[in-house]
């Protein structure tokens, strides 16, 4: 019977006690490991970010010599050019982009339109306005 038990088990006798809730032992150097742990996975964590920044720059080295072998200009660039020139043509001109809104519409605060109610007690006679209006 104990043979057929240490083979169900497997070896795992030992830890037995562990799985029924029985002493752990502790490691007394635990704690410094697992220090040492994290510390090496911030550093690797950092010679990683170092790398990647390394290999951006050479990509980025790489496409400024493309862009000035073809004469291609970036795209902010060319954003900022083009509003450039935007404005500069707008001045004066007759023919300048318009605004989505006209100055003057919305800028002030609406006032209150009146319900179709109040028009219509507006034209009822005097004593019947009083009777509405409480």
């Amino acid at each position: 019977m104990e043979f057929v038990m240490k083979q169900a088990l497997g070896g795992a006798t030992k830890d037995m006690g562990k799985m029924l809730g029985g002493d752990e032992e502790k490691d007394p150097d635990a704690a410094k490991r697992e220090e040492e742990r994290q510390e090496a996975l911030r550093q690797e964590e950092a010679e990683r970010k170092a790398k990647c920044a390394r290999m951006e720059a050479e990509r980025e080295a790489m496409r400024q010599g493309i862009r000035d072998k073809y004469g291609i200009k970036k795209k902010e660039e060319r954003e900022a050019e083009a509003q450039a020139t935007m404005e500069a043509n707008s001045e004066g001109s007759l023919t300048r982009p318009k605004k989505a809104i006209p100055p003057g519409c919305g800028d002030e605060p609406e006032e209150e339109e009146e319900s179709i109610l109040d028009t219509v007690i507006k034209y009822l006679p005097g004593p019947l306005q009083d009777i509405f209006k409480k």
